[in-house]
């Protein structure tokens, strides 16, 4: 009796069936036979290790590393409501640690006004802080904590080896999710950016990495997990667009030498002289050079600018009848050997300065260019 060969296929494949789901588990192996060269089998082991690109193992590698030694940075400051009660606003940042023994970088503006500072490490434990010293023209702070056993710490690199294209990662808390790291390059270098009204933040590393509020004081790191900035400004006040600004690390390397040497940072007393940008038509109206400078209309008595001889306004002119300007005095066309653009050079030159440096101002006085060497002296120290 001949048996109906498609009836004969559907015997095999059922007894197939029961084979081998009778051995306790299903598996295309078995059915399939032995895979062929480039077929993947479904029952790949899940604990197979995943794939990085070059590129995304550095960004992992770093983060494992620099995210121990970063920490998040809690401050109280008291304010008074519209009915003079003094209430506390909490306000959060970030920093990282320089020395196993709790020394920590961040921004002064993290700190600036707090009665009581937190610092919450990556294990979580929370400890105490207190500010060892501030660099305010540079909004800069070192601050310690006594966590009684030594520390991961961040070392520090080269700012000044920078140029625009590498690759930077940003660690930090932003909106006080801590432990965020963003990536992205050095978008571009020596920016001078606004800060308060009548602040400014000179040589300022431009990056497209994200920062958000909390990511301040936080680290800006190169691919070898170098720290070569600190996390300080965003542009605009609604959160990253893309542009952000980190303080190049060789500042805080100043400072953290001054602090060794001096015990202390050293901020110059100001030069005491308020002045006026001028150039073009105003400049040539005033019989000054067109190329303009910075026009003196008052020195302070007992200032660095008075005893260096510098000269102020004799008389006031009005100006197309609606401002008035003092003129007669000396115009700075160039400091420390730098050409006066704008109102940002003097302050620019005096954020590198110290107590007890001299500035070099080019002036023109009767006609003439001439050079003055002003001493300054030392600020009182300010905590």
């Amino acid at each position: 009796m001949r048996v109906a060969r498609p009836f004969l296929w559907a015997v095999i494949l059922a007894a197939a069936f029961v084979y081998v789901t009778s051995n306790g588990h299903w598996s295309a192996a078995r059915l399939l036979g032995p895979l062929r060269p480039g077929v993947v089998s479904w029952s790949e082991p899940a604990s197979a290790a995943p794939a990085y690109t070059t590129d995304e193992q550095n960004n992992i590698d770093v983060y494992r590393t620099a995210s121990e030694a970063t920490v998040n940075i809690t401050s109280v400051v008291y304010q008074q409501d519209f009915f003079f009660q003094v209430y506390p606003v909490e306000g959060a940042g970030s920093g990282f640690i320089i020395n196993p023994d709790g020394e920590i970088l961040t921004n002064n503006h993290v700190v600036r006004g707090s009665r009581q500072l937190t610092v919450t490490l990556h294990d979580k434990k929370v400890y105490k802080a207190k500010v060892l010293d501030l660099d305010q023209r540079n909004d800069l702070a070192l601050l310690k904590i006594e966590a009684g056993h030594k520390l991961p710490t961040l070392p520090l690199g080269n700012s000044g080896a920078l140029v625009v294209g590498q690759k930077v990662l940003a660690i930090g808390n932003p909106f006080g999710f801590g432990g965020t790291l963003t990536t992205g390059i050095v978008s571009s270098l020596d920016r001078s950016i606004q800060i308060e009204e009548n602040r400014r933040l000179e040589g300022m590393i431009q990056t497209d990495a994200a920062i958000n509020p909390g990511n301040s004081g936080g680290p800006l790191l190169d691919s070898r997990g170098t720290v070569i900035g600190i996390n300080t400004a965003i542009y605009g006040a609604q959160g990253n667009i893309g542009i952000g600004f980190a303080t190049p690390i060789n500042r805080a390397k100043a400072m953290l030498g001054e602090i060794q040497q001096r015990g202390h940072v050293s901020r110059p007393a100001t030069l005491g002289i308020r002045t006026r940008y001028v150039s073009g038509d105003l400049a040539e109206m005033l019989s000054l050079p067109a190329e303009g400078g910075l026009l003196i209309e008052s020195v302070e008595r007992g200032s660095a600018a008075e005893a260096a001889g510098l000269q102020g306004a004799r008389q006031v002119a009005v100006v197309g009848g609606i401002y008035q300007i003092g003129i007669g005095g000396d115009l700075i066309t160039a400091v420390d050997g730098q050409k006066v653009e704008g109102n940002e050079t003097l302050p620019g030159v005096m954020s590198h300065k110290r107590g007890g440096d001299t500035l070099s101002l080019t002036i023109y006085r009767n006609g003439r260019a001439t050079k003055v060497a002003v001493h300054l002296g030392e600020a009182p120290q300010m905590l």
